[in-house]
């Protein structure tokens, strides 16, 4: 298999990895506004760099990878779309339902594959959860907390481009709640602060944020996230029924200290970032499309998953603008 990945900053090195070392995958091509960066992955895989993205697409590939920045997506969704081409996809489609749903309609008139990187989906923690949910093993679900907490903020540039904290880091939560639970958002009654660093202010983003959602089973979740969490990086949800209650990420390495006097110590080594929590999860993703391309499974998270939690991040964001609770459905 002849795999095209767009996109070779952070994340994308980190795919281009990943492909190279699965058995499936033959020869791997890569591409990124940077083409000195994108021959430097290259490089050290073994694969083969492209010049610019047109040239990347002259390749006669199997499917394409998009890591590149976010405000590209869209755009590439299309591209490989018309080209005929199984597409994996970075979370966001786009920062905009509309922009979202014209990449869905091309991906759509094409007839081709559309896989979204919602890695959250394919960690052993939140499986676990989904089978205690589905099985009802907590018996009727009542109470959901989620909880994101970066241990740094991002640079100040990106902060304008990346669409707010909902849109670009709680709207994994809002997918995993989904996921997890089998239930959809109705409502919504985010807040948010900025208080901190002024770049947060200037972007017209918070450093923090919270939201009350309501499933449509009456099923109550609460969501935080926050930028700056000295301790470490920590993602967790806690889900509670009428008979049991359980955890997702809590583990030896959760930065979280209990001041019990009987309680463990504190993490010798907290988790540092997503990459190294979620390291399995973004390997068995990319599994999935690999197979997914082969014909050998199906899609296990179509794109329009992505707009669904768009919207839900969509209403939170208008919610703590409006200081008011918002319908989903208000949401086009």
């Amino acid at each position: 298999m002849r795999i095209g990945l767009i996109g070779t900053g952070r994340i994308g090195s980190f795919h281009a990895g990943v492909l190279a070392r699965h058995p499936e995958v033959g020869s791997l091509v890569v591409a990124d506004a940077d083409p000195a960066r994108a021959a430097g992955v290259a490089g050290a895989l073994g694969a083969e760099a492209a010049p610019d993205v047109s040239a990347l697409f002259a390749h006669p590939l199997d499917a394409v990878v998009i890591a590149s920045a976010t405000a590209a997506h869209a755009e590439l969704i299309a591209r490989a779309a018309g080209a005929g081409l199984p597409a994996f996809c970075e979370k966001p489609i786009a920062l905009d339902v509309p922009g979202t749903a014209t990449a869905l309609a091309a991906v759509a008139a094409a007839g081709t594959e559309l896989q979204l990187g919602f890695m959250r989906r394919f960690d052993a923690g939140y499986r676990a959860a989904r089978e205690a949910v589905r099985s009802g093993r907590l018996g009727r679900l009542h109470s959901v907390r989620a909880a994101t907490s970066d241990p740094a903020p991002p640079p100040a540039a990106y902060l304008p481009l990346s669409g707010g904290l909902f849109r670009d880091c709680l709207v994994h939560d809002f997918d995993v709640v989904r996921w997890v639970t089998g239930r959809e958002v109705v409502e919504v009654y985010a807040t948010g602060s900025d208080a901190g660093h002024a770049m947060f202010r200037e972007s017209g983003d918070v450093s923090t944020a919270a939201a009350l959602l309501t499933l449509d089973d009456g099923t109550l979740v609460t969501a935080t996230a926050t930028r700056r969490n000295g301790a470490g990086y920590d993602v967790r949800m806690e889900l509670a029924g009428e008979l049991d209650q359980i955890v997702v990420g809590l583990d030896d390495r959760t930065p979280l200290t209990s001041v019990e006097p009987w309680a463990p110590a504190a993490p010798g080594k907290p988790w540092s970032g997503f990459l190294e929590r979620f390291a399995p999860a973004y390997e068995a993703e990319l599994d999935a499309f690999v197979r997914l391309v082969r014909g050998e499974a199906p899609n296990p998270c179509d794109g329009r998953e992505a707009l669904a939690a768009l919207r839900v991040a969509e209403a939170c964001e208008r919610s703590r603008r409006e200081r008011r609770p918002v319908r989903v459905e208000e949401i086009g």
